[in-house]
């Protein structure tokens, strides 16, 4: 079987952009605040940049994991959130006021491994559960070798690597994983932030990819664009159909083609598709549905709104380059309906 290969251009992702203060923007609504996943934190990176230039706006996104971007939109320390992990209707409610969920690409979540040889191996949903379940512990394991036929796997220890804080790439991992395994639903759960049986945690895409770069015998989940950054073997994961199934933009486009709410706020792991990606996910920007809040100026929402309605527009073109998933036409369509019903004191900001 031939090896995958991906091209990424490492150029487009540029070095993080620092949350410079708590407020939510500068005098005169030259800056927008945001905080939250790392997961789509490469591709935003890419659109904050050209959205910034091409209009004098300055975006600082704080790549801190979804859990985080859930917490300080809600402590209304910036003006939008990141997350991969829809908030729930406690989180919602929590939060005081109603929020909304503007989907900007998909993703896959991949299971990136440091065995030697650079080996493309194989691996069924049992499998994953009970490796992150500590019930198997080495390569060679029999149930890992039934399904790599030819492929030489050494006598090594598996070297678990999660997430070790609140995050959204965790939330798509775990409820892969729940809806696969009775065991794990039971015994771990489904979430941002969970006990993990076995492992060694790390903060953010970076450092669970980091970490499974130095540990031989390592098998960490990250975003695909991560393991491509570091050159990393990913593992071909079975789905539902029964297909062995690589990580790639149509994979997980594949997996998309759900029915979706008018809220976005749905679920695509463990697709049905015969050719999709079983750990897919979409991405979301959250924001208050009415922007009259904390003292926030009409102009700064308004510059807020018309950032959104690039994102979901125009700014999808860089999707592809960086290995996520475009947003389907329909999905973009309610995408901007639902950017078009944000209002300031009642009055939608965008005119129609």
């Amino acid at each position: 079987m031939k090896k995958a290969t991906y091209l990424v251009t490492t150029s487009l992702i540029t070095a993080m952009m620092v949350l410079g203060s708590c407020g939510l923007s500068m005098a005169g609504g030259t800056e927008i605040l945001g905080a939250g996943a790392t997961f789509p934190y490469p591709l935003y990176s890419k659109m904050f940049d050209v959205y910034g230039e091409q209009y004098a706006i300055k975006i600082n996104y704080q790549a801190i994991g979804s859990g985080g971007g859930i917490k300080q939109l809600a402590e209304k320390t910036v003006a939008f959130g990141g997350t991969d992990a829809f908030m729930t209707d406690e989180e919602i409610k929590a939060a005081g006021a109603p929020i909304v969920h503007i989907p900007t690409c998909l993703g896959a979540v991949v299971l990136a491994h440091n065995v030697p040889g650079n080996l493309e191996i194989r691996l069924t949903p049992q499998v994953v559960a009970d490796i992150f379940l500590g019930k198997i512990t080495k390569w060679n394991d029999p149930q890992i070798v039934a399904v790599n036929p030819g492929v030489r796997l050494p006598d090594m220890a598996i070297v678990v690597v999660h997430r070790s804080d609140g995050s959204g790439t965790t939330f798509i991992f775990s409820d892969y994983l729940g809806k696969v395994s009775a065991e794990w639903k039971q015994k771990v759960g489904v979430g941002k932030s969970l006990n993990w049986p076995v492992g060694l945690g790390a903060k953010g895409n970076p450092g669970v990819a980091g970490l499974v770069k130095q540990l031989p015998g390592s098998l960490g989940y990250v975003e695909l664009v991560y393991a491509l950054q570091n050159k990393m073997s990913v593992a071909r994961i079975a789905n539902r159909a029964g297909n062995f199934v690589l990580p790639t933009i149509e994979s997980v486009s594949a997996a998309a083609a759900v029915t979706m709410p008018a809220d976005t706020r749905v679920s695509i792991t463990d697709t049905s598709a015969e050719d999709g990606y079983p750990i897919s996910g979409f991405t979301w920007l959250i924001v208050y549905r009415e922007q009259a809040y904390a003292g926030r100026s009409r102009e700064d929402a308004l510059q807020l709104v018309k950032m959104l309605s690039w994102m979901i527009d125009e700014g999808q073109q860089f999707t592809e380059p960086l290995q996520y998933s475009p947003i389907p036409k329909e999905v973009a369509a309610l995408a901007d309906s639902i950017v078009a019903g944000i209002t300031y004191q009642g009055t939608p900001l965008l005119a129609k």
